[in-house]
């Protein structure tokens, strides 16, 4: 290593480390206690743990034979500076006498230094962006890996348990094309939010002073978004009359056709909470069109109940894949006011479409909400035109 890198490995090193974090070694404090690491098997693997073991290394791209330590050292970093990465990605914590890593999780965490080495990304941006893979793909894994259970135990019948136990038997035949379409995800996914942000942000600046006076809570936020919630109808006392079963073919049943009318409106579905979602659109126009396609879907659907569906339009900061902001409260809060099968929107959002004849805007009774003091409600239906098509 030339004097040059050594002393650029140094100051990355300095930069990771510059924290309140104690300079000595980790492993005495508590939150360092090793993790429980599969250790060699002590006889005869059975077939099950044979083919555990055989998906393991499939997965990690071989067998675990390096040490936290080893790891560090070949990326050229130190433990505290690799633990804030396995922090990030949702590792747990492993000791000094772990055998936990392979050498593709050398190759990942030096990639991941190397963003940061070569000015690409600063450190807290690289430690939120590793965070930011490190959640969605758990989140996404556990959905997958219940999604394949739940129809194994329909179609075949066996228990959940048996299910589960065969699951690892089928997955090395799908791992690859799964992960294909996860990268394929990826970009296109990548694409649409730099269309978002770059091919449409003339239009959306333009719309965002659309009913604004100037003065409003959330005019020192940056981005101008329609955000809407959708709420089941009874769902709590629906939950107590359903066995689980039921219950989770109900939630997924709502959250398809949120996740399918808010996709095809150009929106995008932020999260979903039990049995309310949170959707956000760039314009008011889009915006209406995905709620009041919600609000008709519902009522339309013949097995789930209706859906209480509001829309506010206003400024919102986004964070953690996550939103915030006044203009997501009062939608929130909208939402308890509107009754079942229609759309609230607040008065500045019903001033932003009032001059588009695809919506009709009536006027409700003033309210008093709290954290808001007294509101405007306006019911907000259909105008002109079909409204969104959907296949």
């Amino acid at each position: 290593m030339s004097v040059e890198d050594q002393q650029s490995s140094e100051d990355l090193e300095q930069e990771f480390d510059a924290e309140t974090e104690p300079s000595v070694d980790e492993d005495t404090d508590a939150e360092s206690a090793p993790a429980t690491v599969p250790g060699p098997p002590t006889s005869v693997m059975s077939g099950e743990r044979v083919a555990i073991k055989a998906l393991e290394a499939k997965l990690l791209g071989g067998e675990r034979r390096l040490r936290r330590r080893e790891v560090a050292a070949g990326a050229g970093v130190s433990i505290l500076s690799a633990r804030k990465v396995w922090r990030a990605l949702g590792f747990p914590n492993f000791g000094d006498e772990d055998v936990a890593f392979t050498e593709r999780d050398q190759a990942a965490l030096t990639r991941i230094l190397d963003l940061v080495r070569a000015g690409l990304l600063t450190e807290e941006a690289a430690i939120s962006v590793t965070r930011s893979i490190g959640q969605m793909t758990d989140r996404m894994v556990v959905w997958q890996v219940e999604a394949l259970v739940e129809d194994m135990v329909s179609e075949q019948g066996i228990p959940d348990a048996v299910a589960r136990k065969q699951l690892v038997a089928q997955l090395p035949a799908l791992v690859d094309s799964l992960e294909e379409i996860l990268v394929y995800s990826y970009r296109r996914q990548l694409n649409a939010g730099i269309q978002r942000l770059a091919v449409r942000a003339e239009a959306g600046l333009q719309a965002s002073e659309e009913g604004r006076e100037g003065d409003e809570d959330d005019s020192p936020l940056p981005l101008a978004r329609a955000v809407g919630f959708a709420d089941l109808v009874s769902y709590t006392s629906l939950s107590r009359r359903m066995n689980e079963k039921t219950l989770a073919q109900l939630v997924q049943r709502f959250e398809n056709k949120c996740a399918e009318i808010i996709s095809v409106g150009g929106g995008r579905l932020v999260k979903t909470v039990g049995d309310e979602v949170l959707y956000i659109a760039e314009t008011p126009a889009a915006g209406a069109e995905i709620s009041l396609a919600l609000a008709q879907a519902f009522t339309e659907d013949e097995i789930l109940p209706q859906c209480r569906v509001s829309m506010v339009w206003g400024r919102i900061l986004s964070r953690l894949g996550d939103i915030y902001g006044p203009t997501v409260n009062l939608a929130a809060r909208l939402t308890t006011l509107a009754q079942p099968g229609t759309v609230l929107v607040d008065a500045m959002t019903a001033a932003a479409l009032g001059q588009d004849d695809r919506f009709v805007l009536v006027p409700q009774k003033s309210e008093n909400v709290r954290g808001f003091g007294e509101i405007h409600p306006v019911m907000l239906a259909r105008g002109r035109g079909k409204g969104l098509v959907l296949d």
